[in-house]
């Protein structure tokens, strides 16, 4: 359900110095989906130990093969010399959804690449992610309504996703983080597509960036999955620009307004612009994708620089897909 802020306006009415205050109402929405979806990560989690189901494949007695937290019993985590995250095996996530590009390309389950972004790695995994989707995604959902951020939220994770499956092919891959990217990514093209409206833009357009690159350069680091941050990242910013575009100051709608009042154009020619590019530039990315995916291509034949986007090799460690 939304509510509804106020914001004053003054438009100059005809020619001399006549001016008319008007008052325009904006929406603001009661965030209910993201906590739903906050919901059904953790939810999904708990399925994951549940299945898991560590005791019964518990291997040994070093105690570096024992089961972590043994209390909480077929709930309890992978020894973590296994999954150092505190959770679960990676049979029980290749089991359950996870990013497997053979099962997706042989075996035909393409469902993988939306199952895979409501599993995770690991409770410090579930936790991070979690986080950042409560802090981003709630002011998101609040400003510009369930059914867009919504929307963004599936597609981008759909498309970190893809972009995964294309390069990662000799492991699995889980987590909502190409989703996250994807808020903001969208956070990004709104501010850029409704640039005329904000104060303070320079200071939010550094911000977002800032945290964007700090994000995507953590991701260069081995085991991380770099590419879901980054097809996330760009199908948002796409989406922003189609799904997020906001009515120049100054236009009214038409029935809201006096009969002598000229009337704008609602979207400014830029903002036209932006909604038409990126709706091609989207339609074409994942056409191509899926068309190379179930081809059975490898990225990197058409990329050959690609893997320095997701680990880059150091004197500390070597880079292994």
């Amino acid at each position: 359900m939304p509510h509804e802020d106020l914001e004053i306006g003054v438009e100059k009415n005809g020619g001399g110095n006549n001016y008319a205050i008007y008052i325009v109402k904006e929406n603001q929405w009661m965030s209910w989906l993201i906590p739903v979806f906050i919901v059904a990560n953790i939810s999904m989690f708990v399925i994951e130990m549940y299945v898991n189901n560590c005791p019964k494949h518990d291997r040994g007695f070093r105690e570096s093969n024992k089961c972590v937290a043994g209390f909480l019993g077929r709930l309890s985590f992978q020894p973590l010399s296994e999954n150092p995250l505190f959770g679960p095996s990676a049979s029980t996530l290749e089991k359950l959804g996870a990013l497997q590009w053979t099962k997706i390309v042989h075996q035909h389950q393409g469902w993988r690449l939306v199952s895979s972004f409501w599993l995770h790695a690991g409770i410090i995994h579930l936790i991070s992610n979690m986080l950042c989707l409560a802090l981003i995604g709630i002011r998101l959902e609040q400003q510009c309504g369930f059914v867009r951020i919504g929307a963004i939220y599936l597609l981008s994770g759909f498309g970190g996703s893809l972009l995964s499956s294309l390069f990662i092919q000799k492991s699995i891959s889980v987590g909502a983080s190409g989703a996250l990217f994807g808020l903001l990514g969208a956070m990004l093209s709104e501010l850029i597509t409704n640039w005329s409206i904000y104060t303070n833009k320079f200071a939010a357009l550094v911000t977002i960036l800032v945290v964007v690159l700090i994000n995507l350069a953590v991701g260069v680091l081995p085991h991380v999955n770099n590419f879901a941050h980054i097809g996330g990242f760009l199908t948002g910013l796409l989406l922003g620009f189609v799904m997020l575009p906001r009515p120049q100051f100054g236009w009214i709608e038409r029935q809201n307004r006096p009969a002598d009042f000229r009337v704008k154009s609602k979207y400014k020619v830029y903002q036209y612009v932006l909604w038409l590019v990126s709706l091609v530039l989207l339609t074409a990315g994942f056409a191509v994708g899926l068309v190379m995916l179930f081809r059975g291509e490898h990225g990197y034949n058409n990329c050959h620089w690609c893997h320095y986007l997701t680990c880059v090799p150091t004197s500390k460690w070597k880079c292994e897909e």
